[in-house]
């Protein structure tokens, strides 16, 4: 029998529907709300990618922490069952404490939960106010698959990383920090796509998220192209304290690819009015595939929302020069060193890019780079 009784948010004049906030204003399985936090140092010696996300109508919360270094992997998996008080953002050896809001977070991994290897206490505060991202809206022949309303932050972050007995000690002079919050309906792995999947496929999908911290200003861009290069997203927003952003207009993206493959090594963004261009230069530092450790589509050892049972947690190592297939049909987050109007910048390349693309000429799922 359903428990309907008060939760603790109730308390807060934060309700946007006459329901408890026990519960989410739609019935679809595939509601999320969820974070990503991201922490890379200025060298390319490390990247750190954390997350949690509630899956309200499946009853589920996980986490999961990823920590590249040379070319091994350590990963850490949590998920329960979803509780009562949405404030505590903790599952298994992984938390994530709001010490105040849209500006501080303490992101933590105890690893004498589970005796695991990768640990980290850090601080994370914003430098800059959040941003919107664009309304992201996606449908699969008359269903809608995927809305989410999102911001994004840059900041600087401090306190110490501990991986297989390697230990970074982080600071805001060496390292970077960016994060994304969302929330909406996005696709859970266990539902039958049926007619809509077979009588539309997927023939393409080409990628770029990627904010960047500069000392005194941030960089937002973000591009969303269908195989023949039809825009479904697109920004380009220049953050300065105390100035109105300014938009830098439809912003062109030039990759060069390593040879036979769509992994980026370095790139040019072009941005602002076509008569006074601007360009942002792009240097890869690290990568780290999201499908591989973090639970993003099409990781097959666990996704994002899937039952695990009460009190999972699963810490594993992956070595990267090994073949990992499904990574190059997933996303993949690129620590990056930027360079715009002489300024230099540290951030996120994400990018992906399966099936055809005709602006970079990829002509299918297998063409890749020349």
């Amino acid at each position: 029998m359903a428990d309907d009784r008060p939760v603790p948010l109730d308390e807060y004049p934060v309700h946007q529907v006459p329901l408890s906030m026990k519960h989410v204003a739609t019935g679809d399985r595939n509601a999320y709300d969820r974070c990503i936090f991201h922490v890379l140092d200025h060298d390319g010696r490390a990247l750190l990618i954390l997350g949690l996300g509630v899956y309200p109508n499946v009853g589920v919360i996980d986490a999961y922490a990823t920590l590249r270094t040379g070319d091994t992997l350590h990963a850490v998996r949590a998920s329960d069952a979803l509780g009562d008080d949405r404030t505590r953002l903790a599952v298994g050896p992984l938390r994530i404490e709001v010490e105040e809001p849209l500006r501080r977070f303490r992101l933590t991994c105890d690893d004498s939960v589970d005796g695991g290897s990768l640990s980290y206490d850090l601080t994370w505060t914003a430098g800059f106010p959040a941003l919107w991202e664009p309304h992201h809206l996606q449908r699969r022949g008359d269903r809608l698959t995927l809305e989410g309303r999102r911001f994004v932050q840059a900041g600087g972050v401090s306190g110490v990383i501990r991986a297989a007995g390697e230990e970074f000690r982080v600071d805001p002079a060496g390292w970077t920090g960016t994060r994304d919050r969302s929330w909406g309906v996005r696709p859970i792995p266990g539902e039958e796509a049926g007619r809509l999947a077979e009588e539309n496929p997927t023939e393409g999908f080409h990628w770029i998220w990627c904010p960047v911290r500069f000392e005194d200003r941030f960089l937002m861009v973000i591009t969303q192209e269908d195989a023949d290069g039809h825009r479904t997203l697109n920004e380009a927003t220049l953050v300065r304290p105390g100035e109105r952003d300014r938009q830098l207009g439809w912003p062109h993206t030039e990759i060069a690819y390593r040879s036979g493959t769509r992994h980026p090594e370095r790139a040019v963004v072009h941005l602002g009015d076509p008569r006074k261009p601007r360009e942002l230069e792009v240097e890869i530092l690290t990568s780290s595939p999201l499908a591989v450790g973090a639970g993003y589509p099409p990781a097959d050892d666990w996704q994002h929302g899937t039952w695990q049972g009460r009190g999972w947690v699963d810490r594993r190592t992956y070595d990267l020069t090994a073949p990992h297939p499904r990574a190059a049909y997933g996303v993949t987050d690129h620590s990056a060193r930027f360079r715009l109007d002489g300024r230099t910048g540290h951030g996120i390349f994400e990018h992906g890019s399966f099936g055809r693309h005709d602006p970079s000429g990829f002509t299918g799922f297998d063409s890749v780079a020349p």
